[in-house]
């Protein structure tokens, strides 16, 4: 299977930098000790003290997501049952780096990841009343994102040329096409995380710790957050179990899901020639969906 890297930053980023940010606009936390944490597709993170994270966009497209954030997440917090990293502070473009950036809460624990050491009961429950709590109907004025909520015939473009980059099997194409034209949302939109895969889900103590990486927030169909279900979990029990603490899904909500799972996994695979954990989480995303 043919994949593609990670888009590369646009941005240098280090450690002097965020240091030289703080102290210019934040004075106050200059004193705290800054080393590197993470970089993903959008956003590079430095731990900021024992308590901090400063996040900064690595590509421009990314400047969007973090204004999202700045305006949604801290309302949204108040009604969630799980940590979140809602701006504490709010960066500005400047001479040093041209961009806004934010400080957010440290959330203590590691991404899930391949689920390993995983308790899957508790998390299920977790992870069904954490996104009960967050699919309340959105504002008109919520986010709009082009790739997530959206009804799945709208993903085909775009799925269609990573089967074909991950030459994908018939039985696959097949499964996605059906699943495609499952009947579409007719609810309210309602609030999504947008990206909720198992690195986007913090774990301590073998249970959810948080939940990060808020970029894609948007508003649109749950089944794409529900996907998470076959992101996840290897058996029926436990995607059904985080469906009830869900509060119930019917069929077609659960067919969505499950067509965004694949959608998801596709992608994943397509796009993770850099990054081997992603690129696993979608093979198995693609056999759940395929087992089903």
């Amino acid at each position: 299977m043919a994949a593609q890297n990670m888009p590369e930053a646009e941005v240098e980023i280090d450690v002097a930098l965020v240091r030289a940010l703080v102290r210019d606009q934040c004075p106050d936390l200059a004193v705290l000790p800054i080393e590197f944490a993470a970089s993903g597709w959008d956003n590079a993170m430095y731990r900021l003290g024992d308590e901090l994270v400063v996040r900064l966009p690595r590509r421009e497209v990314a400047v969007r997501l973090i204004e999202n954030e700045w305006r949604w997440l801290p309302s949204l917090a108040e009604h969630l049952p799980l940590p979140i990293p809602a701006p504490l502070r709010r960066g500005e473009p400047s001479e040093r780096f041209r961009w806004p950036w934010t400080i957010v809460p440290w959330i203590e624990g590691e991404p899930i990841g391949l689920g390993d050491g995983l308790d899957q009961d508790a998390t299920a429950a977790a992870l069904g009343g954490f996104l009960r709590a967050m699919h309340r109907p959105a504002p008109l004025d919520a986010p709009a994102n082009p790739v997530r909520g959206i009804p799945l015939p709208d993903r085909d473009a775009v799925t269609q040329r990573w089967l074909d980059a991950i030459e994908a099997p018939g039985a696959v194409r097949d499964r996605w096409a059906r699943l495609r034209d499952t009947s579409p949302h007719r609810g309210p939109a309602v609030w999504l995380h947008g990206d909720l895969h198992p690195l986007n889900i913090l774990m301590a103590d073998q249970a959810p710790s948080g939940v990060i990486d808020f970029g894609d927030l948007t508003a649109g169909d749950p089944a794409t957050d529900l996907s998470v279900a076959w992101l996840l979990f290897d058996d029926v029990a436990h995607r059904t179990a985080l469906f009830e603490a869900y509060g119930g899904v019917g069929a077609d909500l659960a067919a969505r899901a499950r067509g965004w799972a694949l959608a998801l996994g596709i992608a994943y695979v397509a796009n993770g020639a850099d990054h081997p954990v992603l690129s696993e989480l979608g093979r198995r995303a693609i056999a759940r969906v395929m087992a089903d």
